[in-house]
């Protein structure tokens, strides 16, 4: 089980959400022993992007070694697929 100020990764796309699998967030709540999780998505001035509930196959663990990139959330909200960015 994943607990709180863990640094997670999105395996899946939630484009209406503006995320897309790769994105980094962090756990802010653990919901029934690791039922769910909260998981805050912030752009680099520190901004919530997104605040959602998601279930354990949504989210992993950064490994060791994985290296965190940046994208342009302007082009996610504008719906261009992150190939295209």
């Amino acid at each position: 089980m994943l607990s709180e100020h863990s640094l997670v990764v999105l395996t899946r796309d939630i484009p209406e959400s503006g995320l897309y699998a790769g994105d980094a967030g962090a756990i802010v709540h653990v919901y029934g022993q690791g039922a769910a999780y909260e998981v805050e998505f912030v752009d680099g001035d520190g901004t919530t992007i997104a605040l959602i509930s998601l279930k354990p196959e949504s989210v992993r663990p950064v490994g060791s070694g994985e290296l965190l990139h940046t994208r342009r959330r302007d082009l996610a909200e504008q719906g261009v697929p992150p190939e295209r960015r």
